[in-house]
C-alpha cells in the first residue's frame, strides 16, 4: 500500500498515531477492502422471514417503479399475505439445510473466501475481502461499517451482475451509498462496472458449457441461454441490460465457433402484467420441444450464483414446461458460482480495479 495511506502508529497493533493525544480514538492500520455484492436471501422459508424479504425486495424503487401509492397497498394487503408461502415452498425445496442457509448465501460466501485466498497470495494482508447482500442479510450497510472497523479506508465494491440494470447493479450501489451517507469518515469507494463482455467471464461461460457437454451420452439440439427478464419498458427507457445480455451470448457463441441454430436467448421470471424481454424461457422450451427440438441444455448467466431462479423455477417449473410438450432430455448447466475460472475471473477484474491503490 502507497506510503501517503498508511498512518504512523507509535506501536504495531496499538491503533493510534504517534502524534495523538492519549484519549484520540483508536485509528486501525490502513488497508483496502473488496465487497461483493449478490442480490440477497431471506433468513428462513417460514412465512414472516420471507414476508420480511419479500417487502425490502418488492419495495425498492428500481425493482418496481410504480407510484407507492399505488403499489404499497397491492403489495402489503394482497401479494405479501400469499406469496411468502409460494416463496418459501420454493425456497424449502431447495434450503442448505446443513448450513440452515439459502443456496446463494452458501455460494457467494465461498466466492469471498477463494477471492480473499488469492488477493492475500497477491497483497498479502493489505486487502480486507468480505461479502453483501442488498436484501436481507449479511446487509449492505453492516459490512461496510465491518470493514470500516477494520481499518478499511478504499473500498472496491463489486456488484456481481455481469450485465447492467437498474434493478440490480444500480440498486446494489445505491446502497452503498446510502450507507457512506451516514458516516461520519467515509471510505473512498470505486465500483465494479458490468463484466458482460470480459474475456474471462465468455471463456469461464464456455468452459461450463463444454465441460457439461463433455459428460452427457447425446449432445443437447439447442442451448437455451436464459437472462432474469425485466419489463420491456426499461429498455425504452434506456437501461442496457437487454443489449448486453444479446451481446454475452454472441461472445459466446463465437468463443464456441457454433451457429445461431445452435443456441438461444430467453429471458425468465416475468412479473405482473407488462410486457417483458422476449422470449420468454417457460414458453420457449414448450415450442422447441413441440418443433422436435426433444433435447436441451439451459444456462443462466446472469446469474453468479445458484439461487431459487436457477435451482427451482429452471430445474422445474421451465423443465416441465418443456417435458409437458414432449421434450426427453432437460440438461441444467449450473451458473459459474465458485468454479476456479469465476474465480479467476473476478480477481482479473480486481487487479484492474485496485490499480494505484496497491502495487
Amino acid at each position: 500500500m502507497p506510503d501517503d495511506i498508511k498512518p504512523t502508529l507509535d506501536a504495531p497493533g496499538q491503533g493510534r498515531l504517534a502524534h495523538a493525544d492519549a484519549d484520540h480514538p483508536p485509528i486501525p492500520r490502513a488497508r483496502v477492502a473488496v465487497i461483493l455484492s449478490n442480490l440477497g436471501t431471506p433468513d428462513a422459508t417460514d412465512y414472516w422471514s420471507m414476508r420480511r424479504y419479500l417487502g425490502q425486495f418488492l419495495s425498492d424503487r428500481r425493482v418496481i417503479d410504480y407510484s407507492p401509492w399505488l403499489w404499497q397497498p397491492l403489495l402489503q394487503l394482497v401479494i405479501l399475505t400469499k406469496r411468502p408461502f409460494s416463496s418459501g415452498k420454493a425456497y424449502a425445496g431447495i434450503w442448505n439445510k446443513e448450513r440452515d442457509e439459502s443456496p446463494l448465501l452458501t455460494i457467494t460466501r465461498s466466492q469471498a473466501e477463494k477471492v480473499a485466498e488469492v488477493m492475500k497470495s497477491r497483497y498479502g494482508d493489505e486487502v480486507i475481502v468480505d461479502f453483501a447482500m442488498r436484501y436481507g442479510n449479511p446487509s449492505t450497510k453492516s459490512v461496510i461499517e465491518r470493514v470500516k472497523a477494520q481499518g478499511a479506508e478504499r473500498i472496491v465494491f463489486f456488484p456481481l451482475y455481469p450485465q447492467y440494470a437498474g434493478a440490480t447493479t444500480a440498486t446494489a450501489n445505491d446502497e452503498a451509498f446510502r450507507a457512506l451517507m451516514q458516516m461520519k469518515w467515509q471510505p473512498y469507494i470505486r465500483t465494479v462496472p458490468a463484466y458482460y463482455d470480459h474475456p474471462k467471464y465468455i471463456e469461464a461461460l464456455a468452459l461450463s458449457i463444454e465441460e457439461t457437454y463433455a459428460k452427457v451420452e447425446r449432445r443437447p439440439d439447442i442451448l437455451v441461454v436464459s437472462y432474469h427478464g425485466m419489463p420491456k419498458r426499461y429498455l425504452m427507457e434506456g437501461d442496457p441490460y437487454h443489449c448486453q445480455c444479446q451481446k454475452t451470448t454472441r461472445l459466446l457463441r463465437e468463443r464456441l465457433g457454433w451457429d445461431q441454430t445452435q443456441i438461444v436467448t430467453t429471458f425468465q421470471s416475468k412479473f405482473g402484467p407488462e410486457d417483458w424481454l422476449q422470449p420468454y424461457t417457460v414458453e420457449h422450451v414448450a415450442r422447441l420441444a413441440e418443433e422436435g427440438k426433444k433435447n436441451i441444455a439451459v444456462m443462466a448467466p446472469a446469474f453468479s450464483s445458484d439461487c431459487v431462479e436457477t435451482l427451482e423455477e429452471i430445474n422445474e417449473e421451465i423443465k416441465e414446461s418443456f417435458e409437458h410438450a414432449g421434450g426427453e432430455v432437460f440438461t441444467y448447466i449450473p451458473c459459474l458460482n465458485d468454479a476456479p475460472a469465476h474465480i479467476d475471473m473476478m480477481a482479473a477484474i480486481l487487479e484492474r480495479e485496485l490499480a494505484g491503490w496497491l502495487e
